[in-house]
């Protein structure tokens, strides 16, 4: 009787050390926030977060935020490797005066991928209930640093800056598809990495904004199968030294369509009813509708023949 006894506190001090010595949650590969979630839980899916902040330090490397149900989840800093993904149910981020979403993942962080996935959100930058037309959110999504950031299937409106600003000072990938950014009082997109950098826009509407795309030296823009439309100022932009491609893209009712002081091509694509048509030298590859612009400004260059090897 008496071993049992040493044996049975023995074990229960044991078991006590460990529970002392054990994270309060563990980090896992998939987390869950909810509407009506709470960031004392493990955000697992019966025992949600209320917020991606909360939910991002019981999230591991790589791993991925899951909206359960509908909800707001609140502007967060993405430092690691990292998916959000509300689709399937309306997940949202009203940014108060702030930036909607930061990604910063430095080279030298312990993160072997430096990834960010972003899909199914609605990331909005409007001002306080009962503040008519403010804009107090600074940006939708601000990239700082980070290998390659993919945002899909997502709607970023009113902010006061941009909708997406990309200023990497390493370079990366931007992949952008099936979003719509609008109303943004500077602009929609803005590829301004300080090194060579790589952004991909397909299906993408870029509407109402001051710029729809502003291109930086050396970044480099592929867009396809867009529109450009509503724009303040410009529809599509390039500096010097940046090098845009437009194909299958319609850009309209922009105070200039195309504005370029770097290197742009355009095919397949439709620039009408702007104030001006283009300002600045750009080729065309053929197959483009440029009309009902009140001055057309600047005629394309025809791009020169390709050779039969670079056709196939």
């Amino acid at each position: 009787m008496h071993n049992k006894t040493r044996y049975l506190a023995f074990a229960g001090t044991t078991l006590a050390l460990l529970a002392l010595s054990a994270p309060a949650h563990a980090q896992a590969t998939r987390t869950w926030v909810s509407g009506v979630g709470d960031d004392l839980n493990p955000c697992s899916r019966t025992a949600p977060c209320k917020t991606f902040a909360g939910a991002i330090s019981k999230t591991f490397i790589n791993g991925e935020i899951d909206c359960l149900d509908p909800g707001g989840y609140g502007a967060v800093t993405i430092t690691k490797s990292m998916t959000l993904d509300c689709t399937g149910t309306f997940g949202s981020i009203l940014t108060g005066a702030g930036n909607g979403i930061v990604i910063n993942i430095p080279v030298g962080a312990n993160d072997p991928f430096r990834t960010v996935r972003i899909r199914g959100l609605s990331i909005n930058g409007t001002g306080a209930s009962g503040t008519i037309g403010t804009r107090i959110g600074l940006n939708g999504i601000s990239i700082s640093q980070a290998a390659t950031v993919t945002i899909e299937d997502t709607v970023i409106s009113d902010f006061s800056q941009r909708g997406i600003v990309d200023t990497r000072s390493t370079g990366g990938k931007l992949l952008i598809r099936n979003s719509v950014i609008r109303n943004n009082t500077l602009a929609g997109i803005v590829s301004a990495a300080a090194t060579a950098h790589n952004t991909s826009i397909e299906n993408v509407h870029s509407l109402n904004n001051g710029q729809g795309l502003a291109t930086g030296n050396l970044n480099k823009v592929s867009v396809v199968r867009s529109v450009f439309a509503g724009n303040t100022t410009v529809g599509i932009e390039s500096d010097a030294g940046g090098q845009v491609g437009v194909d299958s893209t319609v850009i309209t009712a922009n105070n200039v369509g195309l504005q370029n002081s770097g290197t742009m091509s355009l095919s397949n694509s439709e620039v009408s009813f702007n104030g001006t048509g283009a300002s600045g030298a750009f080729t065309s590859f053929g197959n483009n509708r440029i009309f009902g612009n009140t001055s057309a400004g600047t005629a394309p260059t025809v791009g020169a023949a390709t050779t039969a090897h670079g056709e196939q």
